[in-house]
């Protein structure tokens, strides 16, 4: 890849808090070792990037495969995702998983409809004896 796309790559991370930096390959072993990147070590051959994201690792994947549609040169190798290896197949099916904050209103939404329904039909009981006295108040009195 040039500078300039390279420079490109950079700033579309960077507008998402994400970073980008091109390592060397034995200084990024030495690093990972024992940590939790570890487990990519084997796939650091040829010329690497690392783009890195702190806080949603969903995020990281969307951006950098958004950039590979437009620049065939850049290649996904793999990504360490909550401490697993993930092979490029699996990248891309991350890659279309909705952000966290989309997986949490599901969740909650999932979480919610039980309730909701069960509020409803204790509500419905209510009204309806409240009904049933109200119509039985009025036999009476006619």
């Amino acid at each position: 890849m040039t500078a300039a796309e390279l420079t490109n790559l950079r700033s579309l991370l960077r507008d998402s808090s994400l970073e980008y930096s091109v390592v060397k390959n034995t200084l990024a072993k030495i690093a990972s070792q024992n940590t939790v990147m570890a487990v990519a070590a084997d796939s650091l051959k040829g010329p690497v990037g690392i783009a890195i994201g702190y806080a949603d690792p969903v995020a990281v994947l969307k951006k950098v495969l958004e950039f590979k549609k437009t620049n065939e040169k850049l290649q996904v190798r793999g990504a360490v995702v909550e401490g697993k290896f993930c092979d490029p197949d699996v990248v891309k099916e991350i890659a279309a998983l909705p952000s966290r904050e989309i997986l949490l209103s599901m969740l909650a939404g999932t979480l919610q409809s039980p309730l909701s329904t069960l509020a409803r039909a204790l509500n419905a009981t209510v009204t309806n004896f409240a009904y049933a006295m109200e119509a039985l108040k009025s036999a009476k009195n006619n």
